[in-house]
């Protein structure tokens, strides 16, 4: 069976429902591998938009070109941290408010939506790149299902609700890849959003969640997966 964005968003929405099983079973040996995925999905995102999308979306640019990307990167800091009062990735450990959970739903589907965006949009300008995008999408699906459901559940919400809502974070990445495949404004420009966003996720969400811990294994994890983005791009540029 040929891979396509559908079937990726898909295996990215799984992501979010195993993230928030895994919060709701506290499987807390997971957590811990969970929080070290997030740091290595850091380093691989961020190398992915660097390395991988933006010099594409600068091929294609025109005079609006930057200000999608700027664009794409103002909405999820809207999203997660303006309009949704109190969000972080990783386990919540604080009581907030059951409002609390609705609105980090919200703000985390805006940017959900986007990560089926940027899986078709990378899709529309090579497999290569699209796929790249997928696992880029995929490392940080599993901790943004912990973010979700524990702030559902320390809400004051049961764990049927919190697996929910992990749900609903894959279901808006679908709808990125459907509305992305019939939208013409998302096939033009989706790309350059996708890379504000990516860069966004990666350097002002994912980096501050691990950068304070101590020990090696997340500045090691956050190296690793900016190595290993390297090493499939230079696979794919030298024969």
């Amino acid at each position: 069976m040929a891979l396509t964005p559908l079937l990726l968003a898909l295996a990215a929405a799984a992501g979010n429902l195993i993230g928030a099983m895994v919060l709701v079973r506290q499987s807390r040996r997971s957590l811990g591998w969970i929080d070290t995925s997030l740091a290595f999905g850091a380093g691989f995102m961020l190398a992915t938009v660097l390395v991988g999308v933006l010099p594409e979306v600068f091929d294609q640019a025109d005079g609006a070109t930057p200000l999608f990307i700027l664009g794409g990167y103002l909405a999820v800091h809207l999203a997660h941290h303006v309009l949704t009062p109190h969000f972080h990735f990783g386990e919540e450990t604080h009581h907030v408010s059951a409002a609390a959970g609705l609105s980090a739903l919200l703000g985390l589907s805006v940017h959900s939506f986007f990560d089926g965006v940027a899986i078709a949009s990378g899709f529309l300008t090579s497999a290569h790149l699209g796929l790249l995008m997928f696992f880029a999408v995929l490392l940080h699906k599993l901790p943004e299902g912990v973010a979700i459901a524990s702030v559902v559940m320390v809400g004051g919400r049961p764990g049927r609700d919190a697996v929910l809502a992990g749900a609903a974070l894959g279901g808006a990445t679908v709808v990125g890849v459907l509305l992305t495949g019939i939208a013409e404004p998302l096939q033009t420009r989706g790309l350059a959003l996708a890379a504000g966003v990516t860069l966004y996720v990666a350097a002002s969400n994912l980096v501050p969640e691990f950068q304070h811990k101590r020990g090696w294994r997340s500045p090691l994890a956050f190296f690793g997966g900016a190595a290993a983005l390297l090493l499939v791009h230079l696979m794919d540029v030298v024969p």
